[in-house]
This record gives structure tokens, sequence and C-alpha cells, in this order.
């Protein structure tokens, strides 16, 4: 007999529990099951119709999570456990792994969506339970962890939905293990100091400044190895403060910031539009320090970005002191170093860095970790979670990573700026299509949050599904041109036609797609994504490419990279580009960034800049307003036309339908 917190299972069998008594469900949860397989549970109690999504995550009792990570080699001293569902990962899982060979690495993409999205992370959650429970295949999911923006905003949660979740959703959704809460009080640390230190060097003397910079404890002057490190950048080889000259006392002690060139902004993790412009520094303690400024989301922040991209605890820590938080009115960049902060940002990600671990309905692993949206960041969920998630799979097994949003922005990013700095070779792409999105692009009425679909929506219609098409068919062509195999995974809505699937299958298959298969994993689990599964398999098993093309070099210049996205990606015809935008493309080519990759911050919803330009548009001018320099994650970062950087709230929020009962 095996007790949980709500319930007592009797296991019949090996592997095989009955739900006797449950406190706080009606469900039955898994009557019986299928023979237990080695790397996942099939599910056996579905229910058609679908009930709700959280209906259906309270329908099965996750595995107790040492136990799940046991089954996958992760050793019980690997683990942080935040409570009996939910842990955190070691790093030190590299290590001892490092001379196994990595697993096969699938990418999900999906076209341009609706705003209500096509089930790209459902797909991937379903494809994970399929390779794992149904074909026994050792599988890791490895997704980006929600923000609470989208959670409370117009999307609602990230945790897949009907039959192919990860489990439970209501922690997957909210706080998790306090990654982005992490990420917040860093970014905000580093902003406060920012301006502490403007408003300091503008009220005292060069000679004050240094006493409170390197004050003197016990008779001893206290230098940070940060402060030696400005000495060495400055060229100043006497290391004894005390004995500096006047003038190099005062290129020490005086960032000497132009406030206008600060590129970073506080953050908070909520849809808020009203801190698109703020002014700080109004109060009579802070005069004459106000400046007009604004807030990010957490997720479009740069040290979400670093996460994302860091591939060590030393290498975080590098690219937090490597990060330019501005540039000096003498026009020379000041990083975070200078700011004597990096180790301190450190400390507060010591833990976010490790990935999460939670599961699925169906008993595969999920590594949660970072969550850069792709439309304002890069999209993508860690290279760390990827790189462990591949010792872990081994050579037969498999992992499953998502690029965010469709792929002219997700995937691009994924191939361009993530495999540069990963150096993992994807085996194939798996790119979601639905009909719905289909008929959208082919000119159907417009798609609204919290509106019923127009009929058009609901009701067969060749036409419209044979036009949009044009859309599917630019995303496969423009995925097959990193040189990877794409297989199209048509996400089946209970509304599609056979012949409007098909459609999108002949379709898929004639623009170069080596596979297109009817997905019904959102209704049937990892069961109703079989063939898909089979033939991802079957792909990876001929290892697919393992020659990346990348679009663009890094040795071109930032406008020549910039053009190459958006002519030979997006279709566009031609850049041009606002005031501010030349002035910073013109300041970081001459500090030496001008190498760094590319992340456009553009619409999700089109492939130009205009979201309401759906289909396969060409001929448009992509305008760019701003560049960002995000040096510490390694990339520019251009902004495209009204493009914010923190969303605001519809009008019915998603928070209308999220509530708690008295049990809790």
């Amino acid at each position: 007999v095996a007790k949980t917190r709500s319930s007592i299972w009797v296991r019949l069998g090996r592997g095989s529990f009955v739900k006797k008594r449950s406190k706080t469900s009606n469900y039955w949860c898994r009557p019986r099951m299928e023979k237990q397989n080695m790397y996942g549970r099939p599910l056996t109690n579905i229910k058609s119709p679908v009930p709700s999504d959280i209906d259906v995550a309270y329908s099965v009792e996750p595995l107790p999570i040492k136990t799940l990570a046991k089954q996958y080699g992760i050793q019980s001293s690997e683990l942080d456990l935040y409570g009996s569902r939910k842990a955190k990962v070691h790093l030190s899982v590299l290590e001892r792994l490092k001379d196994e060979k990595d697993g096969n690495y699938v990418v999900v993409t999906g076209i341009t969506p609706t705003p209500l999205g096509e089930g790209k992370s459902t797909t991937t959650v379903g494809l994970a339970q399929c390779l794992g429970a149904h074909l026994n295949k050792k599988c890791i999911a490895c997704l980006r962890q929600p923000s609470q923006g989208p959670t409370f905003g117009i999307k609602g949660g990230a945790a897949g939905g009907g039959y192919s979740q990860v489990i439970p959703m209501e922690e997957f959704n909210l706080h998790l293990t306090g990654d982005i809460h992490a990420i917040t009080a860093a970014n905000n640390l580093l902003v406060a100091a920012i301006d502490a230190r403007m408003l300091h060097e503008n009220s005292q003397t060069d000679a004050a400044l240094l006493k409170r910079l390197c004050p003197k404890e016990r008779g001893v002057t206290k230098v940070a190895d940060s402060q030696y490190r400005r000495l060495k950048r400055l060229g100043i080889t006497e290391t004894d403060v005390s004995k500096l000259t006047p003038d190099q006392v005062r290129s020490f002690v005086r960032l000497d910031f132009d406030a206008s060139t600060i590129t970073c902004n506080r953050v908070v993790d909520t849809n808020d539009r009203f801190l698109r412009k703020i002014t700080i520094g109004q109060a009579s303690t802070e005069e004459p320090n106000t400046r007009t400024t604004q807030f990010d989301i957490t997720v479009a922040s740069e040290i979400m970005a670093i996460l994302a991209l860091t591939t060590s605890l030393g290498d975080m820590r590098t690219r937090f002191q490597n990060m330019v938080i501005a540039f000096s009115k003498s026009g020379l960049p000041i990083t975070a170093d200078d700011l004597g902060i990096a180790g301190a940002l450190t400390v507060l990600m010591k833990d976010a860095i490790m990935p999460n671990i939670m599961q699925t309905l169906e008993g595969t692993p999920v590594f949660v970790h970072a969550g850069p949206f792709a439309n304002i960041a890069h999209g993508n969920s860690s290279i760390l979670a990827d790189k462990i998630a591949l010792k872990i799979a081994g050579p037969e097994g498999f992992v499953v990573t998502e690029a965010g949003f469709g792929a002219d922005i997700g995937l691009e990013k994924f191939f361009d700026i993530k495999t540069r700095y990963s150096g993992l070779t994807p085996n194939c792409a798996v790119l979601v299509a639905t009909v719905r999105a289909l008929k959208m692009h082919g000119g159907g009425p417009a798609v609204t949050p919290g509106i019923p679909l127009p009929k058009a929506y609901t009701q067969e219609d060749l036409e419209l599904v044979t036009k949009g098409c044009e859309n599917l068919v630019r995303h496969i062509k423009n995925s097959m041109k990193f040189n990877v195999p794409v297989i199209v995974a048509v996400n089946k809505f209970g509304t599609d036609s056979d012949k409007e699937l098909q459609i999108v299958v002949e379709q898929s298959l004639a623009a170069g797609a080596v596979g297109a298969h009817i997905c019904n994993h959102f209704t049937e689990g990892g069961k109703g994504i079989k063939e898909l599964a089979e033939k991802v398999a079957s792909v990876c098993q001929n290892k697919g490419s393992q020659n990346i093309q990348f679009l663009y070099e890094l040795d071109l210049g930032v406008k020549a990279k910039i053009e190459k996205i958006v002519k030979d990606f997006y279709g566009g015809e031609s850049v041009k580009y606002e005031p501010e935008a030349e002035r910073k493309i013109a300041m970081y080519e001459a500090s030496g960034y001008g190498k760094l990759p590319i992340c456009m911050a553009k619409t999700h919803l089109s492939f130009s800049g205009n979201p309401e330009l759906k289909g396969a548009p060409s001929g448009f001018e992509i305008v760019i307003r701003d560049v960002r320099a995000s040096v510490g994650a390694g990339f520019l970062y251009p902004l495209v036309g009204s493009m914010t950087t923190i969303p605001g709230l519809p009008t019915r929020p998603c928070f209308f339908d999220i509530d708690i009962d008295d049990s809790g």
C-alpha cells in the first residue's frame, strides 16, 4: 500500500495501482494500467469529451519526483527537492556523465500562430509521452518556465493541454521553484545600483567617492576584486589606490553614465502597460536625479537570457561581468563588473541555474528551465537543461526541446543564437500546424481571445485551408535552410474535417517535409501522436543532419545581418532604421560588438512587423525603432516597429478563471 497526500493506492501486480479513496478528487485515476514501461506509464483512464485541463491534471497522481529521477539515472544526491513533485537537478550530473554520448535531439517549432496558440507545448509534451510511455524510449522534454504575464493575461498557462500536460500543472504555471523571482531580484538590484551610483557621483567629490568605494578597515584599504579588474581595464598598473594620481582617481571612481544609453530596465513578471514609460527619482531626496525610463517583463531581461544561454556557474558569472549596462559620456562601455555587482548577481542566481525536473501525465520527465519570450527575447529553454537531458537520455534516448512561437522567430533564434553557443545539433525539427491557424492565414476572420470563433473556423472550408498553407510552406522551406529534416505535426482539433487535414499533409510533403502526421495527443495522450513519434525516431536513427547551416555569418555588419533575416527569412524587401537605431548600431560597432548574433524583437503574429498581415507576405518594409545590446547574453536586440517589452492586460484577463477552494 502506498499512501499519498490525498489518496491511498493499492499495488496490483508490478507497477500498477488502483486509487481506492481520494479526499480531494471524484476521479478514479488509473483504475488499471497497461503494462508498465521502463520509461513511462501509458494512460488508460481517458475520457471523451476531454475534461478541463485542470480536471485532467488532477486525475493523475504524480510519481514522487525522486522515484522518477531514479528511473532515469539521476542520483538522489543530485537533486534538491522542492516538496515531493518537483526538484532541481545539480549541474554535477554533467561531470558524472561527461563520457556518455548524447541522445537524439529534437526541436519543436510552429507556423505563425493565432493569438490563441496552436498547441506547440502540447505537442512537445505529447511527443515525449509517446516516445517514453508508448515506444519505451528514454525521453526527456525540455520546456520553458511560464511567465506570470500570460498566465494571468491572455494566453493562460503553458503546461500543455488535454491529455498531454506537465503535472502538477498549477505548480508548473505558478512560481515553480522561484527562478523568475530570482531573476527579478537580480535585475532590479542591478538597476537600483545604476541609479544609486549616478546619484552618488553627482553629489560627491572624487576624494569622497574614493574614500567610500575603498574604505579603510583597521588601517587596511578594502579593494574588491572587481575594482582591481577595473584598474586593469583602465590601464592603471598601480594597485595601491592611495597612490593614484588625481586623474587616475577620477577615472577609477567615476563611471560617468550617459543616462540615455542605459541598456537595462527594472522588471516585473506581470502584464502592466502603465509601466511602459515612467519617471523615477521624483522624491526630494533624489532631486535632481530624475530620469524617464520603463519596466520590461522579467522574461525579456538580459539576466533571463543569460540563464538560458549559460553553460556553467563560472560562465554565468563571466557573462554577468560582461553585461554592458550603459555607455559613459565619452562613449566607453560600462559593464556590471565596473559597478562591482557581478558576484552578487551570481549569488542571487546560484539556485536558479539548476534546471527543474517535473513530469508528464504519462510519467516521463520534463526539465523546466528559463522562460524567455520568443517575440521579445530569444525564446528557448536553457542550454544547460538540454545538455543535462542529452547526457541522461544517452545515445538511444531522445530529448524534445521547444522553440517559442513560430519558426520565423523562435526557431531562427534557436539556430542562430542558441546552437551557436551550445554546440548542440538537432537531428530534426518538428513543425506544428493547425487547420485553425491556416484558415486565418488564408483570409479567415480575425481570431480574438475571449470571443467565440467565427463559423469559418468550425465549419469545413477547403479554400481557406489551401490558401493559408502558403504560411506553412514558407515555414517549412525556412526551417530547411538550416539543413535539418522537417516533420510536420498537424495538431487536430475536433472541428477539423478529414479533407482539411489531408490538404495540410499533402501541402507539407510537397513543400519538402520528410513527414506529415495528423496528431490526436490532446484527446488521446501519447497514443494519439504515435505515427509522428515513430517518424521522429526513424529520422533520428538516420541521424538527420549534422552540418548546421546558419542564416548569416557573424562577421557581417549589424545591418547586413538584420537585412539577411528580414529578406531571406521573413520575405521582406527592405529595412528602415530610425535615428535612435542608427545611433546605437554605430555605437555598438565602434565598441566591438558588431559581430554578435541578432535577436529580433518582432510580433509573433506575422512574418512582417504588422500583426494584421497574415499568410506569407512579401515586399514589406521592416522598421527598426531601436537596438539594445545584451553583451553578457551575447546578442544585439533590434526592436521592430512599435514592439513593446512589457505586455498589457486585456479586457477580460485569465485571472477571472483562477481561484482556489477552502481546502487549498
